[in-house]
């Protein structure tokens, strides 16, 4: 029994497969997760190195440089930043795509380990740490009580984060703001003085007089009994009372040189909701947690703990929560899939004229996309906006060989034969080409699937999904369409009897109208070949203008209006913290009367750009706006982010206000425009920035503009003369610990409460580190007993040090960067290049790019040679349909007539080039060349029946219009309620949906005409060369006769 015979005579086995593939399909549906974006890897490996006390220069110096040296032999690296801060050291190394990340951590590893020695005894232990997007968080709860501080703080800390942190998925959860409980020792240096004791002594006796020692056991012959000396101090009265010194009988105790207090840390973090005070807590999930699932079962824990702590009012509502925007962006294109069913739907029902023949080609649809569960199940891919935008965009494929083999089935059946005879010969005739029109829907997309790299990553799912649900409408149209033709087929004969069916009449005559106008077009062409050629090319250089001129721009992908933005402040660098809370305070009540906004997220003493949170920086603060829902407002947030900037500057006098849009990922949305600018030297990059810098200020556009090159923080510098320091007997370690207790703490004691321990904070009081007298005044006795005061033995000055040094590639380097408003980024960035690069520089500088050109050059680079590939795969496959060399050729001339549409509908709708639109273009080869084919395949069919060649180019016209004209149509209207979405991460469907529809309807017109003008012109040239190929000829012969 012959394949296509099989759905036909034994219908039982078409049930039983999809009956199959439908439950499977149900079954892997349920067991999917919900994502933003598929998982991907930004192949980044950072080194942290917290060196306290250090300056930047210091750490450069000593750890970063070294650092530097000994990762630099990694495999596989693409490039290395550091960035050095005051008391802390980063180092990122970026890895190629092809790169084992866990391999080249690994590698790290070892060759830090190999190093640690070399680095300064005060530096921490480096640590390596691969970066993640599940680094980010998922949910932000901003919790409130009823209670004392740092009781509220414990509670969080110490029962309620670790009830979040034991959840199912979640990887790791952050305090922000609030205090713990904290036992200070605030040393009077006049009295430690007058008693003739010094710092070192004191603390020493502090933390020697607070030690638990298990000294052994007592053994008999039936027992034994373990010894305990308990010397940890019971309660706070205690260390008031601790003996530090007896002099001639005369005890001195802890209360008489000091005042010991049970309060609680000096405060770094202020945390606020809506300009009331909390302590914030961020979930960070695991990195295969499925970020849905994390969220509900938090939602279930924060719950059943309110109810537990409700006698002290405990509130932990969530302020933030990213599983929000990913299932609303999935309902969205949920609902753009089942609007372009319903769509497509309507458009079968008026081209086949009956629910009947419009079910039989509609029944692909659900058979596809359910069976496509089965292999997204299987290949591990989850529901996320790449793999449902890919189910989105396939609705209109999916009829695509339904129609053309139902058409086919019917046109047999017109014939005069029944309709089982008509649904095995329709079927046989054009099972080849339905074969070769899907293969080359499949070929366009796989380049992509396999390539790597961070697009490949973005987009493969997509790639993969279209790929499975093409193959699986394949066999639909094979097997169920031919069965329920042979069953329930029939030619559906319009009287006009009702008003749909005179609806449908009014069509027909229209679409028969336009079929004669076509031809007629057609016929014209045909004999005024030159003059289509002409009006053509000057179409497809009109396009390609629209680009050089400047109406397309570029960027790497669309900006994606989540609804939320990030104001960040930034004071002076001697700012305090009550300053910047003051600063912040203003601003968050500017911002609240604001109707559009829904809640402020506020955190002072800590800034997401750089080093996310790793660093206390009390000159900063940062509130993450929410607001309304976009039907709610008129701007968009960009737009409205901007008003408010303006709004803020105006108030604000002297604080520098940055805002950004919160990104689609989550987090402040990184520059778009990034330029890092290297030399041999500081000095020469610095320089050239400030050069680069103020030629950006004059590209249109360009906002925010900042450098890396930031103002030092001020800061008391002590040069130690150390002769005078050996003379008097002083070693420069006494002199560093005694500083450091001084002026920033000591903590190594703890101080125990039940099952808690909190630190015991031994410095000098609030009244000696106001100034840089209290730093000349410091003493320390030698060994002699004599006092010596720090001033004696060394110069203090008041002076400012770099805050922040940068390195690119073992290079000095200063970064630029910028946000683009109004225009696309990388039209920035290349007004911009043209400016700085008349710009003269010094030997050894130059200028790496970043941000989005850096991802830009990356992608598209990788799109170019998927594009091409496409082609080349394309072109194989028709060599095989044709069995010849030449008549493909014909087939890829249509290929750029969906540029035309293409690049006019981006410049129309304002979107930009970007890895979704190129997407959509890719695409539009697919689906422009199974037209050309259906075109090709019916003029050779009729060519081998004996027709001349302008005969059957008409003919195939005419004959192959309604398949062409029903599977565009279906496929434009499919496209539309994605180009019009306007719900969560729609922006990044628009684009794509707008070029596709543009490419299929100027290749729609274009293809009938061009086609059959470029196949009659290569039929002339076969029939030249016709004479020459006798060889062939006779082989083919006596292939025949020995047959």
């Amino acid at each position: 029994m012959k394949l296509a015979a099989i759905p036909i005579k034994r219908p039982t086995i078409v049930v039983v497969l999809f009956t199959i593939l439908i439950l499977g399909g149900l079954y892997s549906y349920s067991r999917l997760g919900y994502e933003l974006l598929p998982k991907f890897s930004l192949n980044l490996i950072t080194i942290s190195t917290p060196y306290p006390g250090a300056s930047s220069s210091e750490v450069e110096n000593s750890v970063t440089k070294k650092i530097e040296d000994a990762i630099s032999s990694v495999e596989n690296v693409k490039k290395i930043e550091s960035k050095s801060f005051e008391g802390l050291s980063t180092v990122s190394l970026t890895l190629t795509s092809d790169a084992d990340e866990n391999e080249s951590l690994n590698d790290a590893q070892r060759k830090i380990n190999a190093i640690e020695k070399d680095l300064p005894d005060d530096v921490d232990p480096p640590s390596l740490s691969k970066f993640s997007l599940s680094d980010l968080p998922i949910i932000t709860i901003g919790a409130t009580a009823n209670m004392e501080e740092t009781a509220f703080y414990d509670l969080l800390d110490k029962k309620i984060k670790p009830v979040l942190s034991s959840t199912k998925g979640v990887g790791q959860v952050t305090v922000i703001g609030g205090s713990e409980r904290e036992i200070q020792v605030n040393i009077d240096p006049e009295k430690v003085k007058g008693f003739n004791l010094t710092l070192p002594q004191v603390v020493s006796i502090i933390l020697s007089s607070n030690i638990d020692y298990p000294t052994g056991n007592l053994k008999t012959r039936h027992n034994r009994v373990l010894i305990r000396l308990s010397g940890k101090y019971e309660n706070v009265e205690e260390l008031r009372n601790l003996v530090v010194s007896s002099i001639d009988g005369i005890q001195v105790r802890v209360r008489d040189i000091a005042e010991v207090r049970d309060t609680q840390q000096e405060v770094t973090k202020i945390a606020r909701v809506n300009g009331k005070d909390a302590i914030i807590m961020q979930v960070m999930k695991q990195s295969d947690a499925n970020a849905v699932e994390v969220s509900e079962a938090i939602y279930r824990s924060l719950q059943e703990m309110e109810a537990q702590y409700a006698g002290n009012q405990v509130k932990l509502p969530v302020v933030d929560d990213s599983s929000e925007f990913t299932l609303q962006a999935s309902d969205a294109v949920m609902h753009d899939l089942i609007l372009a069913v319903v769509l497509v739907a309507v458009v079968m029902l008026f081209f086949l004229h009956t629910i009947r023949n419009a079910f039989i080609v509609m029944v692909s649809i659900p058979a596809s996309l359910i069976a496509t569960f089965i292999g997204m199940y299987l290949l591990g891919y989850t529901l996320n906006l790449m793999s449902l935008l890919g189910l989105s965009l396939v609705v209109g494929i999916l009829v695509d060989d339904a129609i053309v083999v139902l058409e086919n089935i019917y046109r047999h059946m017109e014939m005069g034969k029944n309709r089982v005879q008509a649904a095995y010969d329709g079927m046989i005739e054009i099972g080849f080409t339905v074969s070769a029109i899907t293969l080359v829907i499949v070929v366009v997309f796989l380049p992509i699937a396999m390539s790597t790299g961070l697009v490949s990553d973005l987009i493969s799912q997509f790639c993969v999904t279209v790929i499975l649900a093409t193959l699986f409408s394949l066999l639909s149209s094979f097997t169920i369409v031919p069965w329920l033709s042979s069953r329930f087929g029939k030619l559906g004969k319009i009287t006009g009897k009702n008003f749909f069916e005179r609806i449908i009449l009014s069509f027909e005559k229209g679409l028969d109208k336009f079929t004669h106008f076509v031809s007629g077009l057609l016929k014209w062409s045909l004999v005024h070949k030159g003059k289509t050629t002409l009006i053509v090319m000057v179409l497809f250089i009109g396009s390609c203008s629209l680009l050089v001129m400047g109406f397309i721009g570029g960027e790497f992908l669309p900006p994606v209006d989540r609804g939320q933005f990030v104001v960040q402040l930034e004071l002076n660098k001697d700012a305090s913290l009550e300053n910047t809370n003051l600063a912040t305070q203003k601003a968050e009540k500017i911002l609240s009367q604001h109707p559009e906004v829904n809640r402020l997220v506020t955190t002072v003493g800590q800034s997401s750009d750089g080093t996310v949170g790793t660093q206390e920086t009390p000159f900063k603060s940062e509130i993450t706006v929410a607001l309304v829902d976009k039907a709610k407002r008129k701007d968009k947030t960009t737009v409205f982010a901007a008003q408010v900037k303006r709004e803020l500057q105006q108030a604000l006098v002297g604080v520098k206000i940055k805002t950004a849009t919160v990104s689609i990922v989550g987090g402040a949305d990184d520059a778009p425009i990034s330029l890092t600018i290297t030399a041999p030297n500081y000095a020469d990059a610095l320089e050239f920035s400030k050069k680069a810098l103020d030629s950006l200020a004059k590209v249109p556009g360009a906002t925010q503009i900042k450098s890396s090159a930031e103002k030092g923080n001020p800061e008391v510098q002590v040069s130690i003369d150390r002769d005078k320091m050996a003379a008097l007997g002083i070693g420069l370690q006494d002199v560093g610990m005694a500083m450091q207790t001084a002026f920033n703490g000591n903590t190594d004691g703890k101080f125990r409460a039940g099952s808690y321990e909190y630190d015991i904070n031994i410095k000098y009081n609030a009244g000696h580190r106001l100034s840089i007298q209290d730093v000349c005044d410091i003493s320390f006795v030698n060994a002699e007993g004599k006092r010596v005061q720090l001033s004696q033995f060394s110069t203090i000055t008041e002076g400012t040090g770099p805050s922040f040094l940068e390195r690119r590639d073992k290079s000095a380097a200063v970064t630029i960067s910028a946000q683009a408003s109004g225009r696309p980024s990388g039209d920035i960035a290349a007004n911009w290049e043209e400016a700085f690069a008349k710009i003269p520089r010094e030997n050894g500088v130059s200028y790496i790019w970043g941000g989005d050109m850096e991802n830009q050059s990356d992608s598209f680079g990788t799109l170019l040679v998927a594009l091409l590939a496409a082609i080349i795969l394309v072109y194989l496959i028709l060599v095989v349909l044709y069995d010849s060399y030449l008549y493909p050729l014909v087939v890829l001339f249509s290929i750029p007539l969906s540029f035309i549409g293409a690049l006019w509908a981006l410049a129309l709708t304002n979107n930009a080039l970007n890895i979704f639109t190129i997407l959509g273009i890719i695409m539009g080869i697919g689906l422009v060349a199974k037209n050309a084919i259906l075109l090709v395949d019916f003029t050779n069919h009729q060519k081998a029946e004996g027709l001349d060649t302008f005969t059957a180019l008409v003919n195939a016209n005419h004959a192959r219009l309604r398949p062409i004209l029903m599977t565009t149509i279906a496929m434009v209207i499919g496209m539309i309620p994605i180009a019009l979405a306007s719900g969560a991460a729609a922006e990044l469907n628009n684009g794509l949906a707008w070029v596709i529809i543009g490419g299929l309807i100027s290749s729609l017109l274009l293809t009938l005409i061009v086609v059959p003008v470029v196949y009659a012109a290569f039929d002339k040239l076969a029939l030249k060369f016709k004479g020459k190929n006798r060889n062939a000829e006779a082989i083919n012969n006596l292939v025949t006769s020995r047959n």
